[in-house]
């Protein structure tokens, strides 16, 4: 895709984003065949529900065929989130991921699994798992030490609001058991 194309793309199709309340993360165009692949991708702090991603793909259709920025070959479009390991490049994205592990190699080499627990301007608040046995430590790293970093995905981890949850449901449980 030539520079010229993808800037007219972003300026057609950010600002109906914008007006969503999403954030355009990623266009991309790519050959399928006869035809092209129009990708869009779209965030937001509070994730994207389908229902956002069918009103963008409408809009930005009917802003496409308006306009000339795809010429006139066929294209599909296609309107997603970011997968669960796209890299988090921006600040942004370490907030949306606050709370989250994380997987980071560092420029100085090395590799990092931490949960972010805070983050500001110049970087981020972790704490690293202990391992055998040992309780968690807290490290701070900067961004500029981090080469790239991606969520890792958890299909075990309990949330301490579930866990207190059943606790509750537990003792209730138990007191009617008593009565």
């Amino acid at each position: 895709m030539s520079t010229t194309q993808s800037e007219r793309l972003r300026g057609l199709l950010e600002p109906l984003v914008a007006a969503r309340d999403l954030d355009l993360e990623e266009i991309e165009v790519t050959p399928a065949g006869k035809r092209r692949v129009l990708r869009i991708v779209v965030d937001s702090d509070d994730g994207v529900q389908l229902d956002d991603c069918a009103a963008v793909s409408r809009e930005v259709s009917q802003a496409l065929d308006a306009s000339d920025v795809m010429g006139g070959a066929p294209y599909t479009l296609e309107v997603t989130s970011p997968g669960a390991d796209r890299p988090l490049t921006e600040l942004r994205h370490y907030r949306r991921a606050t709370g989250r592990l994380i997987k980071a190699q560092l420029h100085e080499g090395g590799e990092l699994i931490a949960r972010i627990m805070s983050v500001d301007e110049a970087g981020l608040d972790l704490e690293v798992p202990g391992v055998k046995g040992r309780k968690p430590t807290t490290r701070r790293v900067e961004f500029d030490e981090i080469a790239k970093a991606r969520v890792e995905l958890e299909f075990s981890r309990k949330k301490t609001d579930e866990i207190d949850e059943i606790d509750e449901t537990d003792e209730n449980n138990e007191n009617k058991e008593e009565a």
